[in-house]
């Protein structure tokens, strides 16, 4: 069972599976929609991660963003991080299909948005529960004049399903992006390990570029399972398991951080045009 908050960007703030929620809360709905204190899965929107400036030009446009912590989170270095303050991006929700989905819908036109991301544009969201899984496809349309940079993301709070000493991880074949001491990408890379590895002793804030779509990353412990698949339009991730925490976040996203100044992998909607993104959070007993 998904709980989905469509005034607070659609945010997923619960996902159970045989009672067991697996989702980490956080500080909550509340702190999520007014100050961008991420849990659950967010939407991180209109872009993921960091950027490195207040200002980005991308799309033939140049923006320069308020330092305005009530529209824009910053991280500790100052620098803006996960794009808009949720409580700004209410979306409509749609019907609810047999209470196994639902969706949502955005009207990036508002000034208030525009001044922040200053493409029209729509976005749709569906949010599909199976058994034992949760699917979210994204899609973004270039619906007015504008040509739309694509550079979002999601950041699934994950709870480990037993001690950070017993977690087994698996990751794909990738790309490792290396990050500046800002947690930007530095344009350099490497081959990532890939493959089963131990949590223990480990923390992550990593970017990568896996080789293929589909891929998969998983957590497994204490006879539990959970998977992260980037089904489509998620050619990037990044893993984030802090020190002392009993969560992991595999993210998928459309473009690397910084995309919307560095131009680094970041795509560009025609008027018209889509771009839809799919992952999906599946448990497994094994």
């Amino acid at each position: 069972m998904a709980q989905l908050v469509p005034g607070a960007a659609m945010l997923c703030c619960s996902l159970t599976v045989d009672g067991e929620e697996l989702l980490d809360s956080g500080h909550g709905v509340d702190a999520y929609a007014e100050r961008g204190k991420t849990m659950g899965v967010p939407l991180l929107y209109p872009w993921a991660n960091r950027l490195a400036e207040f200002a980005y030009s991308a799309a033939g446009k140049e923006v320069l963003l308020p330092e305005d912590r009530s529209r824009l989170p910053a991280d500790p270095n100052g620098l803006p991080i996960h794009g808009v303050i949720p409580n700004l991006m209410r979306f409509e929700a749609g019907a609810r299909e047999n209470g196994s989905a639902l969706t949502g819908r955005l009207d990036w036109s508002t000034p208030e948005l525009l001044e922040l991301f200053p493409y029209a544009h729509e976005v749709s969201l569906e949010a599909r529960v199976d058994t034992g899984s949760l699917t979210i496809a994204t899609t973004v349309r270039a619906s007015g004049r504008d040509r739309v940079p694509v550079s979002f993301g999601f950041h699934p709070y994950l709870r480990l399903p037993g001690g950070r000493e017993s977690c087994r991880l698996t990751f794909p074949p990738a790309e490792h992006l290396i990050l500046d001491d800002r947690m930007l990408p530095s344009g350099a890379a490497e081959p990532a390990q890939a493959g089963e590895l131990e949590l223990a002793g480990r923390v992550f804030d990593d970017a990568f570029k896996p080789h293929r779509q589909p891929t998969r990353y998983a957590v497994a412990a204490a006879g539990r399972e959970i998977a992260l698949e980037l089904q489509e339009g998620f050619p990037y991730s990044q893993v984030y398991a802090p020190e002392g925490k009993d969560f992991i976040c595999f993210e998928p996203m459309t473009a690397p951080a910084n995309a919307l100044r560095s131009g680094e992998g970041l795509s560009v909607l025609e008027p018209g045009n889509t771009h839809r993104a799919v992952f999906s959070v599946t448990a497994f007993r094994a």
